[in-house]
């Protein structure tokens, strides 16, 4: 990275990393007489030389619950997000930025393993789409794979959060992550199952079976949220319902380092009621209802304590009648132009959301707080993002949506963010297709690890919103 990159680039993430970190220890600790309508029920512990990708063809027709210009406006929304996958990473070594500056030259080259998660997806749904060729598509996955299990630094099978991209050098001293790791796993498994392919299979199998999960949970059936060769474990530990669901499925899966069972009971779901509504919730930014379900298919399914699908629904329509509420604050907001999640902003990256309202919000809007829950609520959600696209041009780019903007102020990102870019073009298939859905969920290490959580089939009642 050239110099006078690194002090914007590492603050920004460093903050983000730190922000993160600190929501996970604070969990419920705002006073719940600052969180409005929001009441807790109750805590239920058990408790480059870089291939070109093809133009974009035509969507294919299918039969689908969403209106016809829907569908052809998600085809163009994935092919944008696509192109940030494909073009913001390292052809051979198949890492892929953290963000990337879309008004000027980027000469970032720092990559993360969760954006690297989400953008081998991409590749698989760039290949079905047919925005890149078969052979394209297998050339960059298995130089990825390669890569990563030959060279990519490892600590017991989990990575560094951020690396340099062109070396997969450990930057800015960033832990190895434990979701970030999952979210680079979900990736590499979804690859295995699209691709059939003997070579992919094999690098994929390795890399998943490193894993260590027990080394993680050894002394807890807690997960660490990370760990420093400098300083161990990080303290923080995954105990509260978030996007940690991924991470313990996957570690129930493992063949070869698997968790005991009882670790999907360790963590707390807390469930609260806002405008009465029930469901099951921990921090207020809508990522953690959106992220382990990118990959895993919870329809229909629930285990002894939620439908985390149903959940979700409810979760998404709560944010959107929070920020229907806070519209005598924000004119902004309104039933069109709604969603706020982790992100960047004014002032810098801000982990926020609600309900309760975490912040400050000043009127920013966060265009993935829609497009990670288009298969909850595709109507309202689609509504938003089209009147993003229709009505605020600047919020556009090459990539897709910038990661946030401010109407009030007329503030504009200039960033996209790869992991926020990753959950609206997944959920975008997934509302569309179901296909990652289906794809990943023919890993056996998926199937076991719901299995071992005690997922069982049955047929949800209406959310009732």
């Amino acid at each position: 990275m050239q110099d006078e990159e690194r002090p914007r680039a590492e603050a920004l993430s460093r903050s983000r990393r730190a922000l993160l970190r600190r929501m996970a220890l604070a969990g419920l600790a705002l006073p719940l007489a600052q969180a409005g309508a929001l009441k807790p029920l109750q805590a239920g512990a058990g408790q480059s030389q870089r291939g070109t990708p093809h133009t974009k063809p035509a969507p294919p027709p299918r039969p689908s619950a969403l209106k016809p210009e829907d569908d052809a406006f998600l085809n163009d929304l994935e092919h944008a997000n696509f192109l940030f996958f494909w073009e913001q990473a390292h052809p051979q070594t198949g890492l892929i930025k953290d963000r990337c500056n879309v008004r000027a030259q980027d000469t970032s080259t720092v990559a993360s393993i969760a954006s690297t998660g989400f953008g081998l997806t991409a590749i698989c749904i760039g290949e079905k789409r047919g925005f890149v060729s078969r052979a394209e598509a297998r050339l960059r996955v298995i130089q990825a794979l390669s890569f990563i299990w030959h060279k990519l630094p490892t600590h017991r099978g989990f990575f560094f959060h951020f690396a340099d991209m062109n070396t997969g050098e450990r930057v800015w001293d960033s832990e190895a992550s434990s979701v970030d790791t999952a979210m680079l796993l979900c990736g590499i498994l979804m690859c295995k199952q699209h691709f059939k392919d003997r070579d992919i299979s094999q690098l994929a199998q390795a890399i998943f079976d490193r894993v260590e999960w027990t080394w993680l949970s050894e002394d807890t059936g807690l997960l660490a949220q990370g760990w420093t060769p400098e300083f161990g474990f990080l303290p923080s530990r995954w105990d509260l319902y978030s996007e940690l669901m991924m991470m313990y499925l996957l570690g129930l899966g493992s063949a070869t380092h698997p968790l005991p069972a009882e670790a999907w009971h360790a963590w707390k779901r807390t469930t609260f009621e806002y405008d009465g509504l029930r469901y099951v919730g921990s921090f207020a930014p809508l990522f953690v209802h959106q992220f382990s379900q990118a990959w895993f298919d919870f329809r229909n399914k629930k285990d002894e304590y939620a439908d985390y699908f149903q959940n979700s629904i409810i979760a998404t329509d709560v944010h959107r009648r929070f920020c229907l509420e806070l519209n005598t604050q924000f004119p902004d907001y309104s039933n069109a132009l709604w969603g706020i999640t982790a992100s960047d902003s004014a002032k810098g990256y801000v982990v926020w959301g609600g309900p309760p309202e975490m912040g400050p919000i000043d009127g920013t809007i966060v265009p993935a707080a829609a497009g990670g829950s288009l298969p909850f609520l595709p109507q309202a959600t689609m509504r938003v993002l089209r009147t993003i696209h229709d009505h605020y041009p600047n919020a556009w780019c090459r990539y897709g949506f910038v990661d946030a903007f401010n109407p009030l102020t007329e503030w504009y990102d200039t960033d996209v963010i790869g992991i926020d870019t990753g959950i609206t073009m997944l959920m975008a298939e997934n509302a569309r297709t179901g296909f990652v859905w289906e794809t990943f969920m023919k890993n056996p290490e998926a199937q076991r690890g719901m299995q071992r959580a005690g997922f069982k089939a049955y047929t949800p009642k209406p959310a009732g919103i």
